[in-house]
């Protein structure tokens, strides 16, 4: 089953006179499982598209399906509810509460979503043992590494038990060793089914993904197209 379904996605920017054309018509496929890589160079749209798909903007014109749902044309607090529900995101800067302890900032999505507390706690602390930090649930974010809290950024993204985790250049933050560390925890949770779609520029981080799909100018980059290009 497909989660993401667009169909001719244009985004654009500004009057007709002074237009910017993020997307010029994106037809996208992610199956449920699939581990994605958009890459692309700075202003080739990646940024913009990874916007839409997690509900975060809307396209000026096309379609967009998530998990079955047609999202495209909906308000704001419709939009809201299918973010918490449906995607787990993971930016590169964590974005983690500092006054509350990791145990509450992954609790927090599902306080949001009407889980009851027995069941929050629980959850968090099995996920948060499952990214490797089970002895740092009454910590706050400013006593840990970068990795380790991209590591709680990770357990909290997937708190709701999304349909699709997106992480957005998730290890631009961290050095080399840490960075891998992080890819490898996102292997980890690709191979027990979840459905991941990664943005990098970093061609490394790209090859660990079973999929690439290339931006430019705010198109899909065809292997075609690149072997012309080389030619």
């Amino acid at each position: 089953m497909r989660i993401i379904e667009t169909r001719g996605l244009i985004k654009t920017y500004g009057a007709s006179g002074n237009a910017v054309h993020a997307l010029r018509g994106i037809d996208l496929d992610v199956e449920r499982g699939e581990m994605v890589a958009l890459i692309g160079p700075s202003g080739s749209g990646k940024s913009t598209l990874m916007a839409i798909l997690g509900c975060l903007d809307a396209p000026t014109s096309g379609s967009y399906t998530l998990d079955g749902r047609q999202v495209e044309g909906l308000a704001g607090a419709e939009l809201a509810a299918i973010r918490n529900e449906k995607i787990g995101f993971v930016f590169q800067q964590y974005n983690l509460l500092p006054k509350a302890t990791i145990l509450r900032n992954v609790e927090l999505p599902m306080l949001y979503a009407g889980v009851p507390r027995r069941e929050r706690r629980e959850r968090a602390l099995d996920l948060l043992a499952r990214v490797g930090l089970p002895d740092k649930v009454n910590v706050l974010p400013g006593a840990l590494s970068g990795g380790q809290r991209q590591r709680v950024a990770i357990a909290r993204a997937l708190a709701n038990r999304p349909a699709l985790l997106l992480a957005d250049e998730p290890t631009g933050a961290l050095d080399s060793k840490t960075g891998q560390e992080v890819l490898d925890l996102f292997g980890e949770l690709h191979s027990q089914g979840n459905t991941v779609v990664l943005v990098t520029h970093d061609p490394k981080i790209a090859a660990l993904a079973e999929r690439r799909v290339e931006l430019r100018d705010g198109l899909l980059w065809s292997g075609e197209q690149r072997q012309e290009a080389a030619a």
